[in-house]
């Protein structure tokens, strides 16, 4: 799901916030980094689809290279490697979709400073001695005993937050090294400062549809995915998607047709969502880090961060995993995947009356729909009930059985080639769900993500979520343990040493600050370094 870009691009206390110096001097490129674009060049990948080749060629350079630094582990910083009566020793791993880093300062807050963190805490939802707060506070002592986070949408040189190099800022606050990976360059007419927001879209206020000014000196509009460690980061590879569900550049820049404009307005009128256009250059991508370290089975893991496409169908998402698949099919140690799939069980593709018109032409449950409401009389009230029905089933959980006709789920493929993958060491991803080692209910994949009463618990909500209608369960970690020789990977015969372990949704924490601190909710899992015992 994409930001409120809106709420984004207006939050004039971020103009107050420290900024990193990094910016001006990232147009020369340090060694081995390649050169930011000028502001000049970012307009001239606005105003023309085609940029001149000198230009094209320094675009993809940004988009296929990756930003590292280890200088935390030059400077002594080592693993914390925790260690707890259930698991022993063992690494902590976090995903957090950071919202482009708005709230910079809570999130530096929750993984840096409990005192801070209690400090900025909702007074009113959250008062001292309440249980809530308790929570809360418990999830951010969690957040500072990571050693691997993977972070998605994170900003470097954009007004909306600050100018930061949120990666690189956070990463000097908790003493970590950190790879950083293009995803986008944003080139929006409004993030860029040369283009007024119109009445619509300032929702009818005449202050916020002012001309944003913006600093074209500090202005680098880079947008991505961050590996920060306290391990070395090895082998770093930024690798785009070949295929891309939606055109940010293209698609965004012609608009929106009238139907699409009205879908938005409904739901923006129903959830207060409201999602602007956002012109970019780029694509998804994956960024991969390989760590030594002898503790690990094997010695060595590989850290895979993603960001599947929202802005398309299940059936799109599919083929991006895919794609993540065979970049690390020859893998013969651990593998942790993790980032924001986007699994939202809907065709979020922005619509057109020509592509409804041939959705409904070509879909075999619309026309098996018409023809039970013609033998049966049922008409609208057989849509709404059926409908209804399946949205609760899938409800938090995309990995429900799909049942054409009946009961559709378009996400279940994911999920189903994602559980039946082998890697060349006949490896395969965790899906276990035990009830000793999960934090919630147990079922598939509980021991790496958090389940609830109904499904997983959710990460990500609009504003004002009706009910469960506007939650989703987008972000997710998924563990490759080491290949036992006993038995099917996965199976209970399976060894624990290195498998994901009480998967958690920190939701507290993230609903704890006025406004939220991300429309995503942060995730953990804890992986232990030796065989654990017997829970």
């Amino acid at each position: 799901m994409q930001a409120l870009f809106l709420r984004a691009a207006l939050l004039p206390l971020l103009l107050l916030q420290a900024v990193s110096p990094a910016p001006v001097a990232g147009r020369t490129g340090a060694a081995g980094r390649p050169p930011a674009l000028t502001y000049d060049e970012l307009l001239t990948l606005y105003d023309r689809e085609t940029p001149p080749e000198p230009l094209r060629r320094k675009l993809q350079s940004l988009l296929t290279t990756p930003f590292v630094s280890n200088e935390a582990t030059e400077r002594g910083t080592r693993p914390a490697a925790p260690r707890s009566e259930r698991l022993g020793r063992f690494l902590r791993v976090v995903q957090w979709n950071v919202e482009r880093g708005l709230e910079y300062e809570a999130i530096e807050a929750a993984f840096v400073s409990p005192h801070r963190f209690a400090e900025l805490i909702d007074g009113a939802d959250y008062r001292p001695g309440s249980p809530a707060r308790a929570a809360a506070l418990e999830q951010a002592a969690m957040l500072q005993a990571a050693d691997i986070v993977v972070l998605n949408e994170v900003d470097w040189g954009l007004k909306r937050t600050g100018y930061r190099n949120v990666a690189a800022d956070l990463a000097a606050a908790l003493g970590m090294n950190y790879a950083f990976g293009v995803e986008f360059v944003e080139v929006d007419p409004i993030a860029l400062g040369i283009e007024k927001f119109t009445g619509e879209e300032a929702g009818g206020d005449k202050a916020l549809a002012e001309q944003i000014r913006v600093d074209p000196e500090r202005y680098l509009g880079l947008h991505g995915t961050a590996i920060l460690s306290r391990y070395p980061l090895e082998n770093v590879r930024l690798v785009p998607f070949k295929f891309q569900g939606h055109d940010w550049y293209a698609d965004e820049r012609k608009g929106r047709s009238p139907l699409e404009k009205g879908r938005r307005k409904a739901s923006e009128v129903a959830f207060r969502t409201k999602t602007g256009r956002e012109v970019r250059r780029g694509g998804r991508m994956m960024l991969l880090a390989d760590i030594s370290d002898p503790a690990f089975p094997g010695g060595r893991l590989t850290v895979v961060a993603t960001h599947l496409e929202a802005k398309t169908k299940p059936a799109n998402r599919v083929r991006q995993l895919r794609e993540v698949l065979d970049e690390i099919a020859g893998v013969r140690h651990a593998v942790v995947l993790a980032g924001d799939m986007n699994t939202s069980t809907r065709d979020d593709t922005p619509t057109s009356l020509a592509r409804e018109f041939k959705k409904r032409l070509g879909s075999r449950k619309f026309w098996a729909e018409q023809l039970v409401k013609h033998t049966t009389g049922f008409t609208l009230p057989f849509g709404f009930v059926r409908g209804g029905i399946n949205h609760y089933r899938k409800q938090g959980d995309p990995t429900v059985r799909h049942v054409p006709f009946v009961a559709a789920n378009p996400e279940a493929k994911f999920f189903t080639e994602l559980k039946e993958f082998r890697f060349a060491d006949g490896g395969a991803f965790d899906f276990r769900g035990d009830e000793d080692r999960s934090s919630g209910t147990a079922g598939t994949l509980s021991n790496s993500n958090e389940r609830g009463g109904k499904g997983f618990a959710t990460t990500y909500e609009v504003e004002r979520a009706i009910g469960f209608v506007g939650k989703f369960k987008l972000d997710w970690i998924f563990v490759k343990p080491p290949v036992s020789p006993a038995g099917e990977p996965g199976a209970g015969s399976q060894t624990y040493r290195f498998a994901p372990h009480f998967g958690r949704t920190l939701k507290e924490l993230n609903f704890s600050f006025p406004d939220r601190i991300s429309d995503h909710s942060p995730l953990l899992v804890d992986l232990p370094l030796e065989e654990p015992p017997r829970l």
